[in-house]
């Protein structure tokens, strides 16, 4: 489940977490933007709870160098018992000009950011601290396949299924593929779109993702003004729960490993983005007061 941590107050970050956790899901991502440090809220989390896999989703590399970032991957993973999951990205350049230094070549840069990574460095922290796959977050086939290279696998995001195939072929058979998916719990089309511009809105204005509708076949039109209905529609997965797994299953079998759930709600019923939460969930849901 992918959780916009700086949306919530820390009691309520921590007790989403433990829901999450009493559901059965796996792994909880926490992004990072320009609010919480994300390895400092990371390692909040995984104090707060005792199964669940805490993962950075994604830490930008332009903030931190390969030294601070492996140092806190080891020791998150140290004090968790192996419970830490790496998700690292470029970003965009706006990351690189808010922090004063200039944008470089993606590529370039990602690939000497892995490398140094993955080199011997004078750190010190425990060597038996479990291991902590990364996953690198892709658009493009390019930085596909830095990922096949240097990573554990690689996150997706906006894609269609033939963008998951097309991802998976570079990406190789043998890497985690895993894809965040925007997703509402309503049968209202209106209220389902005006969920998905605010979701979509962000990103938008962004070279590399309009990038990757235009390989999708969308074009400038597609992605102004607030995003055309096709853009909306193509990449919300909303509808009732039954349409929802559909869709779900579609990109699994397209090659994605898990699903990365952000649950958007309902602008007409907040509530639906828990009910969503609970509908997926991997345990049955008991409700205080229920016989089941």
């Amino acid at each position: 489940v992918m959780t916009a941590a700086d949306s919530m107050k820390p009691v309520e970050l921590v007790a989403h977490a433990q829901r999450l956790e009493s559901l059965g899901y796996s792994s909880m991502w926490v992004t990072d933007v320009f609010g919480r440090e994300v390895y400092v809220t990371a390692g909040h989390l995984l104090a707060h709870t005792g199964t669940i896999k805490v993962a950075t989703g994604i830490a930008h590399i332009y903030g931190r160098d390969a030294i601070a970032t492996v140092q806190a991957a080891r020791t998150l993973s140290e004090f968790s018992g192996g419970r830490f999951l790496q998700g690292l990205g470029v970003s965009h350049p706006v990351a690189a000009q808010m922090r004063g230094v200039a944008w470089e070549n993606p590529i370039d840069k990602t690939r000497a950011y892995l490398t140094a990574m993955r080199s011997e460095l004078p750190i010190h922290t425990p060597a038996d601290a479990p291991p902590v796959p990364v996953y690198l977050a892709a658009h493009g086939p390019k930085m596909m396949a830095v990922a096949a290279e240097l990573a554990d696998g690689a996150m997706i995001y906006m894609q269609t299924p033939d963008g998951v195939r097309e991802a998976r072929a570079t990406l190789g058979t043998d890497k985690t593929l895993n894809l965040v998916l925007p997703t509402c719990l309503t049968t209202n089309p209106d209220a389902a779109r005006k969920a998905g511009r605010r979701a979509l809105g962000i990103y938008l204005p962004l070279p590399a993702y309009q990038r990757v509708w235009a390989r999708a076949g969308f074009d400038a039109g597609d992605w102004s003004d607030h995003g055309s209905d096709r853009l909306v529609d193509t990449y919300l997965n909303c509808g009732n729960l039954a349409a929802i797994k559909t869709r779900m299953r579609a990109y699994l079998d397209a090659g994605v490993t898990n699903i990365l759930l952000a649950a958007n709600p309902d602008p007409t019923n907040p509530s639906s983005a828990a009910e969503l939460i609970e509908a997926l969930a991997p345990h049955e849901v008991v409700h205080v007061g229920s016989s089941t």
